[in-house]
């Protein structure tokens, strides 16, 4: 059996707590994610970003995104998306996973996780920490 794939590459850190890798402009000092790639990311470094930051927002995907660029399964699951505040960083939108909709407060703090969205596909998404 094959290891799974992200659905991205250079998204996050190969590490047993994996980071998202983000950008941070050499001129202003601004972060991004993620990542530039192609010629944008001559003016970037790339940095190691926080695992845990706070809810900034959140909805339901409550129907099958338009495909492309929707790459999941045919039988679509609802899911959960959201803003999370890397503090002193970015604010990443992100897929939201071990929570219901009535769980989540505005502020609460989350961590990354890295979790399959479709057979043999993995992607990033910030549960409520512990």
């Amino acid at each position: 059996m094959s290891a799974a794939v992200p659905v991205a590459e250079g998204l996050w850190t190969d590490e047993p707590q994996p980071r998202l890798i983000g950008g941070r402009h050499r001129m202003s000092g601004e972060i991004v994610f993620p990542m530039p790639q192609g010629d944008a990311a001559q003016h970037f470094d790339a940095i190691a970003l926080s695992r845990t930051g706070s809810l900034w927002s959140w909805t339901s995907q409550d129907f099958r995104p338009k495909s492309p660029p929707y790459a999941g399964p045919d039988a679509f699951t609802p899911f959960l998306i959201g803003y999370v505040e890397l503090p002193g960083e970015v604010i990443v939108e992100t897929r939201i996973e071990g929570a219901a909709l009535a769980d989540l407060k505005l502020g609460m703090a989350m961590e990354l996780v890295i979790t399959e969205f479709a057979p043999g596909r993995t992607t990033f998404a910030f549960r409520p920490a512990p």
